[in-house]
């Protein structure tokens, strides 16, 4: 058979039914899927404004990827047509956070493999994926980093200041410092030896030293 028998044959229009139990077996380990998935979210979110439509739509994304992969394995000319919509679908929608992506694809994944009829791979790679990242992401493998910012008066209330910040801390690495008339402003990376943040206040009532200030620091670095 060529490619052109293929197209005047009626074998484009052949369609499989799916039954109504394995659609209700479809969506309600695609939803157990999806609740699992967005409670893996939430225990392991470290972003700064947790977002509950973004767990919502990882459900809701399992789900409707299953259904779509139902809707396509019954009929290959509504496999082509969904090929052809979906391709001119774009998202504007900015991710803000890099582990966000794998859940997207977390959720997508798991609807397919459902809809696929692999059910112990789905949920079986579903409870070992979330296993993995519950230990990985909450695993404090170093100290939270902290940056403090000095506003002293002159080069003796600097080096005054940086000799107690060093006592006081147990790691302390300048990042930046700018110097002007009356004033020198350094901002320093610390790791606290404890949760004990006295020391800030020892350090602004200092001689010389104008203010103080302690910043939690969240962003990428070398641990």
């Amino acid at each position: 058979m060529t490619f052109k028998d293929i197209f005047t044959s009626n074998f484009l229009e052949n369609v499989t039914s799916v039954s109504v139990l394995d659609m209700l077996l479809t969506i309600a380990l695609a939803f157990g899927l999806g609740i699992f998935i967005f409670y893996v979210y939430k225990k392991t979110y470290r972003g700064v404004m947790y977002s509950s439509s973004f767990g919502v739509t990882l459900i809701a994304l399992t789900m409707i990827t299953s259904q779509v992969i139902l809707a396509v394995t019954s009929n290959v000319v509504l496999s082509l047509g969904m090929v052809g919509a979906l391709s001119i679908v774009r998202f504007r929608t900015a991710i803000k956070e890099p582990l966000d992506i794998a859940f997207l694809f977390w959720s997508i994944a798991a609807g397919i493999i459902l809809a696929a009829g692999m059910i112990p791979l789905a949920i079986i790679g579903s409870v070992v994926i979330g296993l993995i990242l519950l230990f990985f992401v909450n695993k404090k493998s170093h100290k939270n980093p902290y940056i403090v910012v000095i506003a002293c008066a002159d080069h003796d209330a600097e080096t005054q200041a940086m000799a107690y910040l060093q006592a006081q801390t147990e790691r302390c690495i300048v990042k930046s410092k700018s110097a002007q008339k009356g004033m020198i402003e350094i901002n320093a990376e610390i790791r606290l030896k404890d949760d004990n943040t006295d020391f800030i206040n020892t350090l602004s009532g200092m001689n010389g030293v104008n203010s103080a200030a302690l910043v939690s620091f969240n962003g990428e670095y070398m641990a």
